[in-house]
């Protein structure tokens, strides 16, 4: 009996080893994921936003309507089980419920491609000037103030205007005023990366600059970027909706969630459900990227640990 306490302690210490060996060998993207996952509203967004995803890609399959036909028994119908028009049709008889799931579609694509365009962009542009420095800092960075200056919706008229309004189009000038952002965010992390000492060591032993910024300064901004590039995604969208809104962006018979907000807002009073349930799903779609960009921000700053 006067040896079980001995004994007892000898296993505490044993597991309390063991539970310190563990996270002593957890790398820092195990630790951010742990952190991520005790995030309730997070995890809830992230499981809504690939709910909403696999449902936009999948249920224009599934469901027996088309996007593009007319219903013409049904026109203007409010949503009923009638022929699977759940959430309604519009004016045209058209299911609203797959054409929500289509926006819905076009608005997530141009978003996802957007943010990979404009944080390629920025991430080259904010590494070069941040790491050389001197002139070549002073005039990339100017650039991009004089970038800010101009009026996006301008340049959109003025490109609709020329080139005519196309799925690749819309993606581009979302494209050409979205990556300053992510320019002036990755310049900053990198001034204060190349004064480390891994990037001292690889001037000294003769590295390329090229390889320098790429090689080493770029993998060790990952995490600014993933966060950042989580919040772009939604401001993306939110810019699509708004192009598309005025007119400026997806054409007919094709549609975006700014489409259908548009088409809803001019006969709201009539048909509700026209407005309600495309501004519902861009809302719960911008609401999840960030909590998830919240939540990602929390995992991954040091700050917070």
């Amino acid at each position: 009996m006067m040896f079980f306490p001995k004994k007892q302690d000898t296993l505490v210490a044993a597991l309390d080893a063991t539970s310190d060996a563990a996270v002593a060998g957890r790398s820092p993207w195990a630790d951010a994921r742990l952190r991520f996952m005790r995030n309730r509203a997070a995890l809830l967004s992230l499981a809504l936003l690939c709910l909403i995803t696999l449902a936009c890609i999948v249920g224009p399959w599934l469901l027996p309507n088309a996007y593009d036909s007319a219903d013409w028994e049904a026109m203007s119908m409010a949503p009923s089980f009638k022929n699977w028009h759940l959430f309604g049709t519009d004016e045209s008889g058209r299911d609203l419920l797959v054409r929500s799931l289509i926006g819905g579609r076009i608005s997530l694509v141009v978003g996802v491609l957007a943010t990979i365009a404009s944080v390629t962009v920025g991430i080259a542009w904010g590494a070069i000037a941040g790491f050389v420095g001197g002139r070549v800092d002073s005039l990339m960075m100017r650039i991009v103030d004089m970038m800010y200056a101009i009026p996006y919706l301008l340049i959109a008229v003025l490109m609709v205007t020329i080139l005519g309004r196309d799925f690749h189009l819309v993606v581009l000038t979302i494209t050409v005023f979205s990556w300053m952002d992510m320019a002036r965010v990755v310049r900053g992390q990198t001034l204060s990366l190349r004064s480390k000492e891994f990037v001292e060591a690889a001037r000294a032993i003769g590295v390329p600059t090229r390889r320098i910024i790429f090689s080493h300064i770029v993998p060790n901004l990952l995490g600014v970027v993933v966060i950042y590039a989580t919040v772009t995604v939604p401001g993306v969208i939110l810019t699509e909706s708004v192009l598309s809104f005025l007119g400026l962006g997806i054409q007919e018979p094709m549609t975006s969630w700014g489409v259908l907000i548009q088409d809803g807002a001019g006969v709201m009073e009539v048909s509700p459900w026209m407005l309600l349930f495309p501004g519902a799903l861009l809302s719960v779609t911008l609401y999840c990227f960030n909590y998830v960009g919240d939540g990602l921000r929390d995992a991954l700053d040091p700050k917070d640990r």
